[in-house]
């Protein structure tokens, strides 16, 4: 299948300065974190069309983008995989996908499979919750949504929710690391 899994990118720690990107959305404009002048921080998840867990949470991820936006802290969603190795993960796909889902959230596409790289997601999907201060983003959590992927129902811990709602608070998260449970990033020839 000629598929390449970076499993050794280091990438962002907790209380790391994350860098801007710009990348394609489904609306064909590129889209940046510079774009959001009045955002507090970003909730940066990368995710795709075919992973399992992923569409799992699709529905959890417009809650939280409908909920925390409004506060400052918009979700970013960004499909990391090489559509050439998951054609389901098209760029064309992904229009189809946001549609038929109602997206409330650019979808974005990292062509160039640099930035998961950077920010070191292995996973989808892969939380990375960055706060703005001043001019720099920081990264004050890194994993995964809740604890249970499979039904939201019985969902007892709000990872993500739980640390947004400690940056509201002007406090750091309790927990500011869990790990990313969801397929493998697939990674192109290079």
């Amino acid at each position: 299948m000629g598929c390449i899994l970076l499993t050794n990118a280091q990438g962002y720690k907790v209380g790391d300065q994350a860098s801007d990107f710009q990348l394609k959305n489904i609306d064909s404009k590129m889209v940046s974190l510079s774009d959001y002048n009045d955002a507090k921080g970003f909730v940066v998840i990368f995710t795709c069309n075919h992973c399992p867990y992923s569409v799992a949470y699709e529905d959890r991820i417009i809650e939280l983008d409908k909920r925390y936006k409004k506060m400052g802290f918009p979700v970013i969603a960004i499909n990391p995989n090489d559509p050439v190795t998951v054609p389901s993960d098209s760029w064309e796909n992904m229009k189809k996908r946001a549609l038929k889902k109602g997206f409330t959230f650019p979808y974005l596409f990292d062509e160039s499979q640099e930035v998961y790289v950077r920010y070191g997601a292995t996973r989808t999907p892969h939380v990375f919750l960055l706060k703005k201060q001043n001019k720099d983003l920081i990264v004050e959590y890194i994993g995964t949504i809740d604890n249970n992927y499979k039904n939201s129902e019985k969902v007892t811990q709000h990872f993500l929710a739980d640390a947004i709602e400690s940056l509201l608070k002007g406090e750091k998260p309790n927990l500011d690391t869990t790990k990313a449970i969801g397929c493998s990033i697939k990674a192109g020839k290079r």
